[in-house]
């Protein structure tokens, strides 16, 4: 739905509100016609259920309004007397309709001192849980966010099984673009495991604004741009049209920003015609081949796991004296080739085009593309024939209105010619630094502005599912921070000891206060 087409919906909701109630808030001591009034009616509402004006704000946050609008269509029920098990399941029902019935046919009394504790140790835990559901939704829609590495696309940074906190914040939150959908979940309800959405209706883009830009080398969480699966992992080939926002979360390093030229040769990235120079905590790896004198004994799983290889040996040709390494840092390469009976390591490069790579390049593999200019927003890029295919998703899927196509030697949008086109939205090229084993940019392109989710801060937990045991856990990893300079350090034992002193001095506290009860 367009701006537009919402602002109609909303009207015709404050509509719907006003023939509702504009009697129960005659009744209420107020004028019948606030019932209509956008916005202030449901200040006006929030005084006559005896409930804080800053609930208000809450009807309109997308998904927490979802829970507070069964708990507002109950509280304006109890508000003049409707109050039994019958009325609450009936209000609900109905989607609030039941206050129609009550509001023409039922001549109720407004009861304006109402009391607003729950009558029930179930209603008390009900209430309770529904606040602490509204708070942690506001939470992790607008602040921080947990995730989970599922893949060894960022190995050596990010690994699989560390758990994460996302900030929201650093690049401005983003609201919700799908309006019905279950709290604090992401495209499946867990345990049930079916969709947790509604496709329609879609609220308009909007981010709020961050603190922070997203720099080259940030790490940064988004949305699947190509993702149709319907399920991470899911291996039974379904497929499903995805709102941005329920789409796969992914997370890589940005290599390119808006207006930047990429280039790729040989493996090496270039940014702006310069090698790409990554922080000191990244560590990218690649394939490599090994060679080696088959008279040496060597034990290569013991090799492999002193050079930083992630994947362990891969497989061994019919020669019997070659060795696929999956993935390998550079410095692993260097120190292989230092090891008696080995003879070489080289990088494992594509030489030939692969037919996935996103443009659809002949020529262009996974280690040699580009030039590339990255789509910055109001800039105008000359369209060919030559670069169609970097744009043409691009246009087509990702900005609104066009439908770009060539016909003949002439490239036309919405049936006009045209030899230009100029950007709606900034995009950025993420990669990740196991790069032979990772699908990323290369193979499905740009990612969208609006595609954006956070930047990852911190490492919360760290699950080793191949150990044993207590070794399960990466003691290390906890409590570590994903950015910032020098190596990752962590800061458990602090966490530790500010868990202790808090219940040191809760303990403390209770005791005092129950002596000057005594």
């Amino acid at each position: 739905m367009s701006a537009y087409q919402w602002f109609v919906f909303f009207l015709i909701v404050q509509v719907i509100h006003g023939l509702g109630t504009w009697k129960l808030y005659d009744k209420a001591g107020r004028k019948s016609w606030e019932a209509f009034i956008p916005v202030y009616n449901s200040i006006v509402l929030m005084k006559i259920i005896n409930r804080p004006t800053w609930w208000t704000l809450l009807l309109f946050i997308p998904i927490v309004n979802l829970i507070m609008f069964p708990v507002v269509w109950v509280e304006t029920l109890r508000s003049f007397g409707k109050n039994s098990t019958l009325d609450t399941w009936l209000g609900f029902l109905t989607l609030g309709f039941y206050i129609y019935y009550i509001n023409y046919t039922q001549n109720v009394t407004y009861i304006s001192d109402r009391s607003l504790q729950a009558k029930t140790k179930t209603g008390d835990t009900i209430s309770s849980i529904l606040f602490a559901v509204v708070v942690a939704t506001i939470v992790h829609t607008y602040f921080i966010q947990p995730f989970t590495i599922p893949t060894s696309s960022l190995e050596k940074t990010l690994l699989v099984g560390d758990f994460l906190f996302v900030s929201k914040y650093n690049y401005g939150a983003r609201t919700p673009m799908t309006a019905v959908a279950a709290p604090m979940v992401h495209d499946t309800i867990p345990v049930v495991k079916t969709k947790s959405y509604l496709s329609w209706p879609q609220l308009p883009y909007f981010r709020f604004p961050g603190y922070e830009k997203i720099e080259r080398n940030d790490i940064v969480v988004f949305n699947w741009p190509a993702d149709t699966v319907y399920k991470f992992f899911d291996t039974s080939g379904r497929s499903v049209v995805k709102p941005i926002d329920k789409k796969s979360n992914y997370v890589k390093r940005c290599i390119a920003t808006p207006g930047d030229v990429l280039q790729i040769k040989n493996s090496i990235i270039h940014v702006n015609g310069k090698e790409i120079t990554l922080p000191e905590r990244a560590k990218p790896q690649h394939a490599y081949f090994m060679t080696y004198d088959a008279n040496v004994p060597l034990d290569f799983e013991y090799l492999l796991s002193q050079v930083n290889s992630t994947d362990g040996a891969g497989f061994i040709n019919d020669k019997r004296d070659t060795i696929y390494i999956k993935a390998l840092t550079d410095e692993g390469a260097k120190t292989l080739r230092t090891i008696p009976g080995i003879k070489s390591v080289t990088k494992a490069l594509t030489v030939k085009g692969e037919p996935n790579i996103f443009s659809r390049n002949p020529n262009w593999n996974s280690d040699n593309m580009g030039p590339i200019t990255i789509p910055k927003k109001g800039v105008t890029v000359t369209l060919t024939k030559d670069n169609f295919s970097i744009y043409k998703r691009l246009i087509n899927v990702y900005e609104k209105g066009n439908d770009v196509k060539i016909v003949g030697n002439d490239i036309y949008n919405n049936g006009k010619k045209i030899n230009s086109y100029t950007f709606q939205q900034n995009y950025y090229w993420m990669m990740g630094d196991n790069r032979s084993n990772s699908e990323d940019s290369r193979y499905w392109g740009f990612v969208p502005d609006d595609h954006i989710v956070g930047k990852p801060i911190f490492i919360w937990m760290s699950w080793d599912s191949n150990a044993k045991g207590l070794d399960k856990i990466r003691w290390d990893r906890l409590f570590t921070t994903v950015s910032g300079e020098g190596q990752p350090q962590s800061y458990f034992k602090y966490f530790l000891g500010l868990l202790a002193l808090y219940f040191v001095g809760e303990y403390f506290w209770k005791k005092r206060k129950a002596k000057s009860n005594e």
